[in-house]
């Protein structure tokens, strides 16, 4: 039966008691994580946020009312202890804060009972995730859970606190805008008073940022949340939490600046990391022609080397066929992995095949000096030589080929590098290796819908000295943007924008935008962009993830309350669910049975 908490008042949390409190009378409030009854000997762990502290009861010396009722606790009961602080009687317990203490207790109260839970509260639970997401509120009891979000709310805190002294004002956007077709997919809110018309959530307060840069507002800073209808990927929430800025009158140094500044005291107050600043910088083309990819990953070698001309004229079709098709031969060397079965280095070949390419090509170097490949065959011993010698291949090395489009080409052996150093065991979460990927193309071919897209978006600005490209050789123009990447994810991006009519105006031109589209869709940025407008450049953090990288784990749910699954649902509540039909009609909406296939 649960007894009331009158006259009772919490005076620590478990797990902040220790050796400097014994002998004081204290009172905790908690769960019980298990209850171990030796007959007239009663171990209880309670268990809150802050830890877990062990309480015994004794006959002899526990009112014989308070060891009865400690006996009938089960897991998950709440309670309330009154009690003194005493060295322990038994062996210290060196896995938790609270191991040299226990509390001899002169009052329970049981606060409220609980079921048996579905599963065990208990630190990195084996049990599956469909299960502990359906009772996520029992899943948060966990310590490991409870420990990423107090350092998420810490790294809230802190990052309100670094912006705030460096000037910026901490400003709301709206939740309900205009929805605009560009990029991803918006949630659309249905408008009740404007029947058929409709707003989008946010995907980011980009367009807003820009308009309190117009404002003079001069810094802007906001914890935003954002959302993306988007199609569904393992790792991807429907909404998530920007870290989202905006400044006048810098350019792109002064962006990046303070920003390393940021990022050094987050990780020095949060996990006692030093970042060595300046963080290095690298243009987006070095990093694909050497790591295949825009977010390098930076703790391990097994660069790619572009063996193009060394191959050119070799009898191998696969290689010579992808050179005349404008495309390229790279590799990867795999050292000491020269022993790899045959099986192995098949699996890796349908790999890359999840990434376009049609196959791996591979030279294996055994210990013995003897050489086996997929295409010796069509080759003189001149060319593979050579072929070895671009790669630095030694005696025990793997070396893996793709030939294909670059982008192809890049996309598969990027992703090769990081599962083979996944398979071999070299990430090491404990290294923090950032670096700044500078100079994106500022647009990218989109053959779907057979026009040039913004790679980032269309208010980015060019670089100066491309401008002269825009119209020839439009993929040719590099944009002022900038991503910060950390262990070979993404965590922030950002660019500076553009604040020149004629510029904005070019910009829409190339990507397919008549005047009065441009106008339809932004109207309301560009006709504040006709009352004197600064220069201005912005960025914004993907907060989840950056907090899963600090707190080592391996997806965005483990550092979000209450997440949403693959399919963007939640197997708690239940959502999204059908509206009832009074909703529905106030809205002047019907929903339409999909015909069955």
């Amino acid at each position: 039966m649960a007894e009331s908490m009158q006259g009772l008042k919490r005076t620590h949390r478990c797990g902040e008691l220790s050796a400097a409190n014994v002998g004081e009378t204290v009172t905790i409030m908690g769960w019980v994580q298990k209850n171990r009854n030796k007959g007239g000997l009663v171990f209880v762990d309670v268990r809150d946020r802050s830890g877990i502290i062990q309480v015994v009861c004794e006959e002899g010396k526990t009112d014989p009312a308070v060891l009865e009722k400690a006996a009938s606790l089960r897991s998950e009961y709440v309670v309330a202890f009154v009690g003194e602080v005493a060295k322990r009687s038994g062996a210290v317990n060196d896995k938790i804060a609270t191991g040299e203490i226990e509390i001899i207790p002169s009052e329970l109260r049981i606060l409220s009972e609980s079921e048996t839970p579905p599963f065990q509260i208990e630190e990195n639970s084996k049990t599956k995730e469909e299960l502990r997401l359906k009772y996520r509120y029992l899943d948060l009891r966990r310590p490991d859970l409870q420990r990423n979000l107090r350092m998420k709310s810490r790294v809230m805190t802190l990052t309100r606190q670094f912006f705030t002294e460096e000037g910026f004002l901490e400003i709301e956007t709206p939740m309900l805008g205009k929805t605009t077709p560009e990029g991803a997919r918006d949630y659309l809110v249905p408008s009740r008073i404007h029947p058929g018309s409709f707003y989008g959530l946010p995907q980011s307060p980009q367009l807003y940022k820009q308009l309190l840069m117009c404002s003079g507002m001069d810094r802007y800073i906001q914890i935003a949340r954002c959302f993306r209808d988007e199609d569904l990927r393992a790792d991807r929430q429907p909404e998530f939490t920007q870290i989202d800025m905006e400044l006048s009158f810098v350019d792109v140094d002064d962006v990046i600046e303070v920003n390393e500044r940021y990022l050094a005291k987050l990780f020095k107050e949060v996990l006692d990391v030093d970042v060595k600043l300046p963080i290095q910088r690298m243009t987006w083309q070095e990093a694909m022609d050497r790591f295949g990819s825009d977010k390098p990953d930076l703790r391990f070698g097994m660069e790619l080397t572009d063996v193009t001309e060394v191959v050119k004229d070799c009898g191998f079709g696969v290689f010579t066929g992808a050179i005349e098709q404008g495309g390229s031969v790279r590799g990867i060397n795999a050292k000491g992995q020269g022993s790899m079965p045959r099986k192995k280095i098949d699996k890796l070949t349908a790999f890359v095949k999840d990434y376009g390419a049609k196959g791996l090509a591979y030279i294996a170097l055994q210990e013995d000096g003897s050489v086996k490949s997929s295409f010796a065959k069509f080759m003189t011993e001149e060319q593979m030589d050579a072929l070895v010698k671009a790669m630095g291949g030694e005696a025990g090395d793997l070396l893996l080929f793709a030939a294909d489009k670059n982008k192809v080409v890049w996309d598969s052996l990027g992703a090769l590098r990081v599962e083979l150093a996944k398979q071999l065991e070299l990430l090491d979460k404990n290294e923090y290796r950032f670096v700044w990927i500078t100079e994106f193309p500022l647009l990218e071919w989109s053959d779907e819908q057979n026009r040039y897209v913004a790679m980032h978006h269309p208010f980015t600005m060019p670089m100066e000295e491309d401008l002269k490209f825009i119209d020839s050789e439009p993929g040719k123009v590099r944009a002022k943007a900038y991503d910060i990447v950390l262990n070979g994810n993404e965590i922030g991006g950002g660019s500076v924008r553009i604040f020149q009519d004629d510029i904005q105006e070019k910009m829409f031109e190339v990507l397919g935008f008549t005047k009065e589209k441009a106008y339809e869709q932004f109207g309301f940025l560009l006709d504040a962009f006709k009352y004197g407008v600064p220069p201005h450049a912005g960025l914004a953090y993907g907060l989840d993830r950056l907090v899963m990288l600090m707190a080592k784990q391996d997806s965005i749910r483990d550092v979000i309350a209450f997440p949403k699954v693959k399919d963007a649902s939640c197997l708690m509540t239940e959502a999204p669910t059908p509206a009832d039909k009074k909703q529905l009609d106030e809205l002047g909406l019907e929903t339409v049975a999909e015909e069955e296939k």
